[in-house]
């Protein structure tokens, strides 16, 4: 067997440019005829992939939101998506037309690992029958379990002390509190689960915790129908013609002219409609009980040298902050 030299790798390679561009005018047809909503101009095969900072999609789809508006559309490689964003457009597609967004996408990765319908869970699993039972069992066995109850309290309180001595043992040195706030989270998880809790140095939640952040993958949902769909929670939760100050920590969001607690209609960490996460109830008690005993505790200050926590976040899923180190000064008594 000859090697192709000279014209004939020529002639391979014009063919092969020829045919992956036809390929995309395909792909870029079909786009036209289905009418999507604005977006930038896709390049041939990668799409926008060039046009989205990955490693700061937030920062990226605000600027898109600025140009096109709040719903555009984005070509990553050659799957279409349509990205939502701001308040009013978000109540009408996961509230309004919710009904109609509930479903979620095929997932090539899922059948490779060999996930097969019916095992995906309430969080990917396929808008249905079999995920509506799936989600009635999920809040009635949570719900079995403690959720709501005040012996979950109870657990998340005993966690909350075991917290605060976590940070006591590293008081006024720079440390990064992520692994310890994670460490309390999966206790009350295990607690929820298996009646017991690790302590934070025990080899299982470690390795049960390495294994989590690895199997988390980046899930990237019609306009039009069969479309992937993204709603930018974070253009929600930053919305400037909502919130009066929403790059900064303004506790007078949530106040009215009395001084009286109010939740904002654009206030969903936690989502919106039928796929709202079902932990919110859980998440609620943590963040009030953890915080409560630390701030209670300590005075938390930026190490000398150290730059602030960043405002934005790492973008896979969830949305986690960047890394960022703290110094836990123990309150004096009665202060």
């Amino acid at each position: 067997m000859e090697l192709l030299t000279g014209a004939g790798l020529w002639s391979v390679a014009i063919f092969t440019v020829i045919f992956i561009l036809l390929v995309d005018l395909m792909h870029r047809h079909q786009r036209w005829t289905s009418r999507y909503p604005p977006g930038p101009v896709p390049w041939p095969v990668l799409g926008n992939l060039l046009q989205v900072d990955l490693d700061n999609m937030p920062y990226s789809l605000y600027k898109l939101q600025n140009r096109y508006g709040d719903v555009f559309s984005l070509q990553m490689g050659w799957k279409p998506m349509v990205v939502i964003n701001g308040l009013k457009a978000m109540k009408e597609v996961l509230l309004t037309c919710g009904e109609d967004t509930a479903d979620r996408p095929q997932v090539p990765i899922f059948e490779y690992l060999g996930v097969k319908p019916g095992s995906q869970g309430v969080v990917l699993a396929p808008y249905g029958p079999e995920w509506r039972e799936q989600r009635r069992f999920s809040v009635s066995t949570l719900r079995n379990f403690g959720l709501g109850k005040k012996s979950l309290e109870d657990w998340v309180t005993k966690e909350a002390r075991h917290l605060c001595d976590a940070f006591t043992a590293q008081a006024g040195q720079p440390i990064n509190p992520n692994t310890m706030l994670n460490n309390a989270v999966c206790n009350v998880i295990a607690s929820l689960i298996f009646a017991r809790r690790f302590e934070y140095e025990d080899p299982y939640l470690i390795r049960m915790q390495k294994v989590l952040e690895d199997s988390l993958t980046e899930i990237s949902g019609l306009i039009p129908e069969g479309s992937i769909l993204i709603p930018n929670m974070s253009s929600v939760l930053k919305d400037e013609t909502v919130w009066e100050k929403p790059l900064r920590f303004h506790p007078e969001h949530f106040l009215d002219a009395q001084g009286h607690f109010v939740k904002p209609e654009a206030f969903m960490p936690f989502s919106a409609g039928r796929r709202s996460c079902l932990g919110e109830p859980l998440a609620r008690m943590e963040l009030f009980l953890f915080f409560t005993c630390l701030l209670q505790h300590f005075s938390f200050s930026v190490p000398n040298g150290q730059p602030r926590p960043r405002n934005l976040g790492v973008f896979p899923f969830p949305v986690a902050p960047y890394p960022y180190q703290l110094c836990a000064v123990m309150r004096e008594q009665g202060h």
